[in-house]
């Protein structure tokens, strides 16, 4: 898209801009100092890579009512140490507005709260994105409502950003603002609306003084997606503020949420991801681009898959000029009380690929129609078969491995030769020797996971093997009525790793319980359920949630729900059936 002309506003546009002012003012924030200005292009390649403070400041109605803390300066400390640049820090201002239009005040308080979290990045040098967040964009600034009042949503993105800038308009130039994040958005009219938004957030800047004019904005198209961005979006005119665009990427959709049976990022899979990222570059050449979001998340993607995927997406976009920020709501990556990174093998992937260097991947299965899946992140031993050697297949990718050692205070480094044998080709083959101390033959051995390997290689990240003796689940009962309106918890014994991976859900007339379409898919995804909206587990619970047991009670037939584990492999399931 060529972005150096851009359409002329609507008509509905410029009469709202000549309510609100004819031109921008200058006023608000009066700063002592000096500000030192960076361009856009430079201001992006700074932030690579950026960590997201999410359901936090964001969370509603206030900070702390999510699954996280109040924030604590400590978390900035772990971020830094893990090599991240900056911080893009999601503010929900929603249930914080203390006045109606035409002021729209916000309370005063959390303003300052905003101001103190920004500071404790700013104090560790970290580059800062702030914006405007969830339930803004989801209760009362979407267009896309029939009933949207477009008045009173452009008057209060334009009020609100006027405080906010008045409160940061002094902090340095690390300092970056983005209008609203993910504004729904469906046609092209929608589009305009945002372009409008993008305008009067830059107006509102330009009235809220301070450093605000010279300020790098990241501005944002339909839904930050890239293909609707790419479609509508139009750079703004008469505004000194550098720019880039933002957008974010959880694609594709059933790998990321772990949809309809889902676990392997298939070989279209990754063609389409590098076509996606490549397409917004090619459609917008000379802006700077971020993505602001993007996950693939530990708890439930599996690990091959997912490191692969983070390597793909963070080095593609490194090729094409564009700084990555990886979502985080605290549960995915950073534990923000132990201090401790959930994956950090993926972590050092990441770091290694913002910086172009090769990364060194576990191999597994990229088939979409395959039987099993296969992954080379796990030594897999069935309880009573005897324990052989065990080969594991590495994605090079130019490099050499130099070391394996077992994780933890104690570990050992393992002896090539004796403990491990090696080929140029990327295979490794773990000896009887080796696992055997780790591993039994007997009909009774305990299952459970028996030891972590970190794989380190000439460049690049780290690559984990985790050793995992599994035998099949069993569940206390296999039967029981459906009961409307409640989640239901089916005890489990896990025997391996303690978590499912999928769960087929296939009424007794042989119809899918739901999403019959998924016929056309292969046989580790055809019947098969979603993650998290109708299926879960929690601690030694499996779970079908409300919606998946009243859709048994309202097809009015009995359902076997067959929950698969790792490894996926014929006979590694566990069946249950509800009755009507």
């Amino acid at each position: 898209m060529a972005v150096s002309n851009p359409r002329a506003l609507a008509a509905a546009a410029a009469s709202y801009f000549l309510t609100v002012s004819a031109a921008p003012t200058k006023r608000g924030a009066e700063c002592a100092g000096s500000f030192e200005p960076i361009s856009a292009a430079d201001y992006v390649a700074a932030i690579n890579p950026g960590w997201n403070l999410g359901n936090t400041l964001d969370a509603t109605p206030d900070e702390g009512s999510w699954n996280n803390p109040p924030v604590q300066a400590t978390t900035f400390d772990d971020v830094k140490a893990a090599g991240f640049k900056s911080v893009r820090i999601p503010v929900t201002y929603t249930h914080h507005f203390t006045g109606e239009s035409p002021d729209w005040t916000i309370d005063p308080d959390w303003l300052q709260r905003v101001e103190d979290v920004v500071d404790m990045a700013l104090e560790r040098d970290l580059y800062v994105i702030t914006n405007v967040h969830h339930a803004d964009s989801w209760e009362w600034a979407d267009v896309t409502r029939p009933d949207a009042n477009l008045t009173m949503i452009e008057e209060k993105i334009h009020r609100a950003w006027v405080q906010i800038g008045e409160k940061l308009g002094c902090k340095s130039s690390l300092v970056a603002f983005e209008p609203i994040n993910e504004p729904p958005a469906e046609t092209a009219e929608h589009g305009a609306e945002l372009n409008k938004i993008n305008e009067l957030f830059l107006q509102a800047l330009a009235e809220s003084g301070g450093f605000n004019t010279q300020r790098v904005v990241t501005l944002v198209g339909g839904a930050m997606d890239s293909m609707k961005t790419s479609q509508w979006f139009e750079a703004p005119t008469g505004y000194d503020n550098p720019w880039a665009i933002q957008y974010h990427y959880y694609s594709p959709y059933d790998f990321i949420f772990s949809a309809w049976g889902k676990t392997i990022l298939s070989t279209d899979d990754l063609t389409t991801i590098k076509a996606d990222l490549t397409n917004i570059r090619n459609n917008f050449t000379d802006v700077p681009l971020v993505l602001g979001e993007f996950d693939a998340s530990p708890l439930n993607t599996e690990p091959a898959a997912r490191r692969r995927y983070t390597d793909l997406v963070v080095r593609t976009a490194a090729a094409l000029n564009t700084a990555v920020v990886i979502w985080d709501n605290g549960l995915d990556h950073l534990d923000r009380e132990t201090h401790a990174w959930k994956d950090p093998h993926s972590l050092s992937i990441l770091m290694n690929a913002a910086e172009g260097t090769p990364n060194s991947l576990a191999d597994a299965t990229t088939d979409a129609y395959a039987t099993s899946q296969s992954s080379s992140a796990y030594v897999f031993h069935r309880v009573g078969d005897s324990v052989e050697d065990y080969t594991v297949s590495l994605l090079l990718n130019g490099n050499t491995l130099d070391s394996i050692a077992v994780d933890g205070p104690d570990g050992e480094t393992l002896a090539a030769g004796a403990e491990y044998r090696a080929t140029p080709e990327g295979d490794v083959t773990f000896t009887t020797e080796f696992l055997g101390r780790r591993l039994s033959a007997a009909p009774d051995a305990e299952p459970g996971s028996k030891a972590n390997l970190t794989l380190s290689f000439s460049a690049g990240g780290t690559a984990g093997v985790e050793i995992v003796q599994w035998d099949v689940p069993v569940l206390e009962s296999n039967t029981s009525k459906a009961v409307a309106g409640a989640d239901l918890l089916i005890p489990i014994t896990f025997k391996g790793l303690k978590y499912p991976a999928a769960v087929k859900m296939l009424r007794s007339d042989g119809v899918y319980l739901f999403d019959d379409w998924t016929q056309y898919l292969g046989p580790l995804q055809a019947a098969y359920g979603t993650y998290n909206g109708q299926w879960n587990w929690l601690g030694d619970n499996l779970v079908l949630t409300a919606a998946t047991v009243d859709a048994v009670i309202a097809a009015g037939v009995d359902t076997t729900f067959t929950f698969d584990f790792f490894p996926r492999v014929p006979g590694n399931s566990v069946n249950y059936t509800l009755t009507v």
